[in-house]
């Protein structure tokens, strides 16, 4: 049995290691092939530190300008909790956020930080997307197959 078990892990190593050899080479490697014909995410902001803010915003810009996803994006901006400063009409993200649902991110604001906190649509830009619960939006997004970005 113990002869089995070096013979199956000899040949289990023999496939691997070719596999590891290739990607040794760092110059020969440009990122992966983008094959599906849709990539769905869905990134999460819930902090009103603007380093954070812009970071996100950027995250996303940068995921929609990547040429193997060119067309091929489907792309949703959860935002609850304290994110809210985003949406917020004296927050200074208008022309981004309006930029980046040109370009066809679903801009989704939580009603419960809403009610939680007391802000009403008129604190906030009136382009936005609103649904009952920014959890429930990435519970049902990640079980649909999208991936969840939180950066």
């Amino acid at each position: 049995m113990k002869t089995l078990k070096i013979v199956l892990l000899t040949a289990c190593m023999g496939t691997t290691l070719p596999t590891m050899a290739q990607t040794t080479n760092p110059a020969g490697f440009h990122g992966a092939d983008a094959t599906k014909s849709t990539y769905r995410a869905v990134y999460q902001l819930d902090n009103e530190e603007p380093e954070k803010i812009k970071g996100t915003l950027r995250n996303i810009q940068n995921a929609i300008s990547d040429p193997r996803l060119k067309g091929k994006l489907q792309l949703e901006l959860v935002v609850h909790g304290a994110g809210v400063a985003a949406f917020k009409k004296e927050s200074g993200y208008e022309e981004i956020l309006k930029k980046l649902q040109d370009q066809g991110v679903i801009l989704a604001m939580c009603e419960n930080t809403m009610r939680e906190r007391k802000i009403t649509k008129d604190e906030l830009f009136p382009f936005l997307s609103y649904v009952p619960s920014g959890n429930g939006e990435l519970i049902i997004r990640g079980q649909d197959g999208w991936t969840i970005i939180h950066p």
